[in-house]
């Protein structure tokens, strides 16, 4: 039981399972996440029966991980990231599945995704699959260290830091893998995601192991700047949970792959805006107000990336 919660909190589940905006229940589902392919309200995951994931089995929860299918056989929109889940081990999916089943009970009935067509039609996600899924697709390396190979899969699934942090084409649809973590803007929500290569401008390449590990453990900055946005709520639900060993792993990863050029200019000073209009608000100014939702996707290491110019002390 205690850990199928390791293994849920490494994926920050709840980020996008509970309403938090609306203080809604613990994993009852119903949190707005507006996309440019329409709205997508996040399902409730507690074991109630007629709501929730109650009547499923744990096949039927393997499947929705691994395969990215409902339980009637039906395909998942990739909003739901399975397609990074889909390399959890057996073992990661059945402890889950088993906290899953500690949870109490909310019945909740989430209202349907509100979609255009032709998007809301879910047997093209068929094309989309063929496109950007592999089943059951592990990162593992054999030649690289134990810590690599777990900061692999722990960016590369239980994470899913691919799922905001790639850039996307054709209307965000299809992942550019050539480009694997350098920064996407097309993700729910107002913030875009950074790049987190090595990339020494726009990505971490000027970040350290502790830089990394306080980011994920204390959501600041190495410019000592708290993290606002998505990545707190990351934080908060997810990685400030795991051992330090696990979020220095994902920094052995990270600082493993090839520097990409990002699509943040190198000039930009990247301050959260949200950030400043708190404290114009609060010292009288009449700035500009902090703007509407955060739409998290629970992505891992999302806003992390600020630079690294100036470290705090």
């Amino acid at each position: 039981m205690l850990r199928g919660k390791y293994v849920f909190h490494a994926g920050a589940c709840d980020s996008c399972h509970t309403d938090y905006p609306h203080h809604g229940p613990f994993l009852a589902g119903g949190r707005r996440m507006d996309t440019e392919f329409g709205t997508f309200y996040v399902p409730n995951i507690t074991p109630d029966r007629e709501t929730g994931i109650g009547d499923w089995s744990a096949e039927d929860f393997r499947r929705a991980m691994i395969e990215g299918r409902t339980p009637a056989g039906s395909h998942y929109y990739p909003v739901f990231p399975y397609r990074w889940y889909t390399g959890m081990s057996e073992q990661d999916v059945a402890d889950m599945w088993a906290y899953l089943q500690s949870v109490p009970p909310v019945h909740n009935r989430v209202r349907p995704h509100d979609l255009p067509f032709p998007f809301n039609l879910r047997f093209l996600l068929l094309g989309w699959k063929l496109i950007n899924f592999d089943q059951g697709a592990t990162v593992y390396d054999p030649q690289q260290s134990e810590a690599w190979n777990r900061g692999a899969y722990l960016v590369n699934h239980l994470g899913h830091c691919g799922a905001c942090h790639t850039p996307k084409m054709l209307l965000g649809a299809v992942f550019r893998d050539d480009k694997f973590l350098a920064g996407s803007e097309v993700i729910p929500g107002p913030y875009p995601a950074p790049n987190i290569t090595p990339h020494e401008v726009t990505g971490i390449g000027q970040w350290t192991t502790d830089d990394v590990v306080r980011a994920l453990k204390r959501s600041i900055r190495p410019d000592g700047l708290p993290i606002r946005g998505p990545m707190a709520e990351y934080v908060d639900s997810g990685s400030s949970y795991l051992f330090e060993q696990d979020l220095e792993a994902a920094a052995v990863y990270l600082f493993s792959l090839p520097p990409q050029q990002g699509p943040v200019r190198a000039t930009e000073e990247r301050l959260d805006r949200r950030l400043l209009a708190d404290g114009e608000s609060q010292s009288g100014s009449a700035g500009a107000s902090g703007g509407g939702g955060m739409g998290s996707w629970g992505m891992a290491l999302l806003r992390a990336a600020g630079g690294g110019r100036m470290r705090a002390k």
